[in-house]
């Protein structure tokens, strides 16, 4: 069985940085003396491992050695002959790091490890219980745990069975509601009304409770259903429950801050110890439970994480013991800083300030640059000079929002040469959808294309089986033409059923119509037409998977890019190479990876690029969550610089293309969050396009990275524009210049629902070009606006 948060960022290596070997620990452990991996710890290290009774929550600060107090605690705890090994729960977040804890604990003890039975991932941990009492959760003790791809051919077959229109409420959007319950505790009968009627006119609920009957009858478990199942178990048989909490004599929690409501109700229940009926922990009944966590590290929200589970840890245990962990043995003191002073803009966390008892090092660099282009140069040159002086690519890393943020690095790293490697998917010219858009470019391009063809041929689904491409296929081999030909040729024929033969005749007219229009419409324009037309996009529109806007994004970037080629032909060679020059295997590497797929990593030099309102904070966050929200961003912020040790280097763009649009964006909020004292604002002199005076003057004088939105580099950062330059262009119309027939003119004020009074600098047809009194310069229709009176 493979665990679904195998991949799950969060765990953080610390090599030991003193004590002795694994003969040394266990002697001393026989003779009742200190071990040395306990007098290898600081102060608040070791209290966190030595307070072995009652609920403890240790705060952990970035890099302050919290696996090491996980791991140390445990052995501890058995050195001492509290508990043996098998009394002992151990809850890590993925495979990895359980991995890692046992063989760490061996180091330190010896073979002792061997006999923890209990420490692995919440998943792990939940099918073992869930196997020894299958028949309680009505499922035999060989269950199956169904895959993606399997959950969603079910769901399938529930949907078909209810005659639900599989287009309009696809499986995968029914996956999603259903794993989003599960993760909450929720079972078909405790979901709320409102939630469950959101879904196939009212029928979500009722679904859930078919594919929860389906599952029995197959013998079946989802991933989700490894812990709800196991905590309908626990709740239903309290003899159950009772063994399993006499059964551990102490439990340990890595990473709480991102447990979700059912991995917290599943706790809660095995630390509440026999608990009275009104379910209350009274004071002889506290539990030995010690969670390991960090409130600015809870960055997961979108998947189920729950930060309020590691806010609330004092009121759930009374009595508990919070011990801090400040001490940071990662980073230099400006870095350390600079994230303490960011972090504290926010209102719910329990409070902690990093340290480093090191040297303070080089200060965090803030740079402008005009667009994503020369924030691709700029960085690329940086790291150039770093590599010049000796420094490890593979200490390097480029930590974005977006995903779609990455090409522009990929390709700028493949046109100097610079080996780079994509951490936590694929690159950007691999990703899955985008090797689906291209392939509909290439056989627009090149009807020829077999394997384009096929990739495509059924995606989105058209209802063209294995059955009906083994027709085409025969056919094609037989005569020894392409694919494509060999469609056309059998849609005249009758051995297609009518059906299949209907399906290719509207897809290859459509190819058909597109090749009409190369030459004719520009290629980006037709990409986008394309992808409209084939169902493609809103094929990931209506999937609701928390990948879904990401791959949205890279479609919208993949685009975008193409405007830099002269033609389609152009841009599809250009790829071609792109995916072929790949870097020899081994060998240093720069690290390219979103913030998210970042946390537990350290790096000696990071760059943290697009840091602009939007974007960072992401407008989706701010839309969906409001004030929760933007702390979870600056949490993501947070995690962000405390990923260097010795260099970190911010840079947010004046211009970037937003929803196919160039749009003048304005620095993030997060960037006022920083420390005049412990922050650098430089000139990129690197720079080529004349933007290195602007991008000075929006922070010049800089006392202000202060802690208010209202700070005098954030009024600069609004009013300053590129004074001295050219006038900009958006496709062809100068500004300051109106189109003929416009309702609006150069110098009208207007109103704007969203961005407030502004007055507008340029007319495009009904694309106005407006100077935002408050939210700065953007790009929006005119029919979002309202003439107000000079």
């Amino acid at each position: 069985m493979s665990d679904p948060f195998d991949d799950f960022p969060g765990f953080e290596p610390a090599a030991p940085r003193a004590g002795g070997g694994i003969a040394a620990c266990a002697l001393a452990a026989m003779h009742g003396g200190a071990p040395d991996f306990l007098s290898a710890l600081n102060p608040e290290q070791r209290a966190a491992v030595e307070t072995t009774e009652g609920p403890v929550l240790v705060l952990a600060g970035a890099g302050t050695g919290k696996t090491r107090v996980l791991t140390a605690r445990i052995a501890h705890i058995l050195a001492q002959g509290l508990a043996r090994p098998h009394q002992i729960l151990a809850v890590t977040f993925t495979n990895k790091a359980a991995r890692e804890m046992r063989e760490r604990i061996g180091a330190l003890i010896g073979g002792e490890a061997e006999g923890m039975a209990w420490l692995g991932t919440f998943h792990a941990i939940s099918t073992k219980i869930l196997r020894r009492h299958a028949e309680l959760a009505g499922l035999k003790s060989n269950f199956t745990i169904l895959d993606t791809d399997d959950q969603i051919r079910l769901l399938k077959q529930v949907l078909r069975a209810e005659n639900i229109d599989e287009k309009r409420w696809t499986a995968r959007t029914l996956a999603f509601l259903i794993d989003n319950w599960k993760n909450r505790g929720l079972s078909p009968k405790t979901v709320p009304a409102g939630e469950a009627g959101a879904f196939a006119n009212g029928k979500g609920g009722a679904l859930y409770a078919l594919y929860q009957e389906r599952l029995k009858i197959l013998n079946a478990a989802d991933f989700g259903d490894l812990l709800l199942e196991t905590l309908r178990v626990f709740r239903e048989n309290p003899d159950v429950l009772r063994e399993y909490q006499g059964r551990f004599k102490y439990l340990l929690v890595d990473e709480y801050q991102d447990t979700n409501a059912v991995q917290y109700l599943w706790l809660r229940l095995l630390a509440q110890r026999q608990a009275g009926a009104a379910n209350e922990i009274t004071p002889a009944q506290k539990p030995n439970l010690c969670c390991v966590g960090d409130d600015d590290q809870s960055i997961y929200g979108w998947r189920g994480a729950d930060v309020d589970n590691i806010l609330r840890f004092e009121k759930d245990f009374p009595g508990a013991k919070v011990i801090r962990l400040e001490r940071n043995y990662r980073s230099t003191g400006h870095i350390l800083a600079a994230a303490a002073h960011l972090i504290a803009h926010n209102r719910d966390r329990l409070g902690k300030t990093l340290f480093t008892d090191g040297e303070d090092g080089e200060k965090p660099e803030v740079s402008g640059v005009w667009d994503s282009e020369e924030e691709a140069r700029v960085i690329g040159e940086e790291i150039e000079q770093l590599q010049r002086k000796g420094h490890s690519l593979d200490q390097v890393a480029i930590l974005v929002r977006a995903s779609f943020q990455m090409r522009e690095f990929e390709e700028r790293f493949i046109t100097l040469g610079l080996p780079y490697k994509v951490i936590g998917g694929p690159r950007f010219y691999e990703r899955l959808e985008i090797r689906d858009a291209l392939a509909y470019l290439r056989c627009t391009a090149q009807p020829a294309d077999d394997l384009a063809f096929e990739r495509i041929v059924n995606t989105p689904k058209r209802g063209l089986g294995e059955a009906s491409l083994q027709i085409v296929h025969d056919h094609a081999r037989r005569q020894r033409i392409p694919l494509m030909q060999a469609a056309r040729i059998l849609i005249e024929t009758e051995e297609l059923k009518p059906k299949q033969r209907s399906t290719f005749r509207a897809l290859l007219s459509d190819f058909d119509r597109w090749a009409s229009q190369i030459g004719q419409k520009p290629h980006h324009e037709l990409a986008e037409q394309i992808l409209e037309e084939s169902g493609y996009t809103d094929f990931w529109k209506q999937d609701k998977s928390a990948e879904a806007e990401g791959r949205l994004e890279n479609l919208k970037e993949l685009v975008r890019s193409m405007e830099e080629f002269p033609d389609l032909g152009a841009f599809l060679e250009h790829v071609s190479l792109v995916m072929d020059a790949d870097a020899a295997d081994g060998g240093e590497r720069v690290s390219i990876m979103t913030l998210h797929g970042a946390k537990g990593l350290e790096f000696e030099t990071v760059f943290l690029p697009g840091w602009e309102e939007g974007l960072f904070p992401h407008q989706r966050s701010l839309d969906e969550n409001g004030r929760a929200g933007l702390e979870e961003e600056r949490r993501l912020a947070y995690v962000g610089v405390t990923r260097a040790r010795r260099r970190a280097k911010i840079y947010f763009a004046t211009n970037r293309r937003i929803h196919g649009l160039w749009q003048t964006t304005t620095p993030s909020r997060f960037l006022d969050d920083l420390p005049a004292a412990h922050v650098q604002v430089t000139e990129n002199r690197a720079s080529g396009s004349g933007y290195g005076a602007y991008a000075q003057s929006r922070f010049a004088n800089m006392d202000a990275f202060g802690s208010r939105y209202d700070t005098p580099g954030w009024k600069r950062a609004q009013q300053n524009g590129p004074g001295g330059r050219a006038p900009r262009t958006i496709e062809g119309e100068v500004l300051g210049k109106s189109s003929p027939g416009s309702a609006f003119s150069p110098g009208d004020r207007v109103f704007h629902l969203k961005f407030g009074p502004g007055a507008v600098a340029a007319v495009d047809g009904s694309k106005l070009t407006i100077d935002f009194d408050k939210a700065g310069r953007k790009l929006v229709l005119d029919s979002f606006v309202e003439k107000k009176s000079s």
